[in-house]
């Protein structure tokens, strides 16, 4: 585990060449096809090197949800363990990890009314307003729902209207089917100052290397429109609002980097939550060798 640009995709790669680990993608951008470098998605040669399982799955107008995931993860968890191998998680979509090893809460089934009702008052007084509400309703969700993230918003607050529980209450009061296996969790986590570095450099390197050029094309797709959650993805919608005339070309970087980062922070807040985790600075020498020791102590039981 761990924030964006940390190196868990070295890590994972190390892991499965010296152990033969079979790596299932924890990441809820890579699902998506023809979306590759605003992704950071490992190239051709690299997959071919180092297979990833939920890597290129649906396309961009598809939606896919925690509760897809822990069915295709434990699936497949199943089958490696079955040939006596090891299933490695990997990426940074922290939902993902909580929801297969806790169990997904019971939350109750959407209701179009309801629905309707939530997008009209956010289009008369905006999402900012919608995200304050749920901080006085749920100050948990709230903290972990971004600001700019309408669905997730809309759906904290649909829960609430239908069930009169918080999603934290949901969450809390769910028995859920933990993950039957022994987990042992990682979280590589160079220095803050470094990272957020890296990901101004990466995003720049996204640029010369396509980036824009990717998003056009999916943006003149009719099926992909900008409030899907695929152009949710940091990064696609301030590339998209640059091509809409929206941003200009400086204000598109600068706001994709400060989404990434914003992203970063949401990660790392999660992460300080997680409980029995080892974690590791990947920029200090011999880090991999570290790891190596510990999954052969792990796997030796």
């Amino acid at each position: 585990m761990g924030p964006t640009a940390a190196g868990k995709t070295d890590a994972a790669i190390f892991l499965h060449e010296k152990y033969d680990c079979e790596i299932i993608s924890v990441d809820s951008a890579l699902v998506y096809k023809q979306m590759n470098i605003g992704t950071a998605k490992p190239d051709d040669l690299t997959l071919k090197r180092a297979p990833h399982a939920l890597v290129d799955i649906i396309e961009p107008w598809q939606s896919y949800s925690a509760a897809t995931f822990c069915k295709d993860a434990y699936k497949i968890m199943e089958s490696t363990t079955e040939n006596s191998s090891m299933p490695l998680l990997a990426g940074g979509t922290m939902m993902y990890y909580r929801s297969l090893q806790q169990g997904l809460s019971q939350l109750p089934v959407a209701d179009s009314a309801i629905r309707l009702q939530l997008a009209e008052q956010a289009s008369d007084k905006g999402w900012a307003f919608m995200h304050n509400r749920l901080n006085k309703i749920d100050p948990e969700s709230a903290a972990r729902i971004n600001t700019n993230d309408p669905q997730r918003i809309q759906r904290a607050l649909e829960v609430f209207e239908i069930s009169g529980k918080t999603m934290t209450e949901h969450f809390k009061a769910d028995a859920g089917n933990k993950l039957d296996y022994q987990v042992l969790k990682i979280v590589i986590a160079p220095d803050r100052a470094l990272l957020h570095n890296r990901i101004e450099q990466r995003f720049k390197m996204m640029l010369e290397n396509g980036f824009i050029e990717e998003v056009e094309k999916l943006k003149s797709n009719e099926k992909i429109k900008f409030d899907m959650p695929s152009m949710r993805c940091v990064g696609y919608r301030q590339v998209w609002q640059y091509l809409n005339g929206e941003l200009n070309y400086d204000d598109m970087i600068f706001k994709g980097i400060v989404a990434t980062r914003q992203l970063a922070k949401r990660q790392w807040t999660w992460l300080r939550k997680e409980e029995d985790c080892l974690w590791l600075d990947s920029t200090k020498k011999g880090y991999l060798d570290i790891i190596s020791q510990l999954t052969e102590d792990f796997y030796a039981g």
